[in-house]
């Protein structure tokens, strides 16, 4: 019923986050000579860009179940707009499915972003250690 209500509300709280936090940039040094060299740092992300990749994921999915919702009549564009706001009997299901459903599908999409990030950050570690041994190489 309104289930999509708590991936929203976190959805606000990490774009306000990710919208205030200072951005430090990307890095990246990059060297090019006559076509005969190349010399790269690894780039490293900045931790408020993996942090609008949770932000993302959380409105895409809070806009996906929103639209699910509407097409199923739960959602009008009308006050109370949550039917189950009119009957008291309905909003205490309605809060329920909000603490369970809800709840849970805001932690599993936390976690998926909290796998991408540990992916993110192994790759760019093993990035980092192989570059000077590429560039002893040459």
């Amino acid at each position: 019923m309104a289930c999509f209500l708590v991936p929203t509300a976190e959805a606000i709280v990490t774009t306000v986050i990710a919208k205030t936090a200072k951005d430090e940039k990307d890095y990246t040094d990059v060297n090019i000579d006559t076509g005969i060299e190349v010399s790269e740092k690894p780039v490293k992300m900045s931790f408020v860009r993996k942090l609008r990749w949770l932000s993302n994921m959380l409105w895409g999915g809070a806009v996906l179940l929103c639209f699910e919702h509407l097409w199923h009549g739960e959602v009008v564009p009308f006050p109370p707009f949550l039917t189950a706001a009119s009957d008291p009997a309905d909003t205490a299901v309605m809060l329920h499915e909000m603490s369970t459903v809800g709840v849970c599908m805001a932690v599993l999409i936390t976690a998926v972003w909290v796998g991408m990030v540990i992916v993110s950050n192994v790759i760019e570690n093993r990035a980092e250690k192989e570059a000077p041994a590429a560039s002893q190489e040459v």
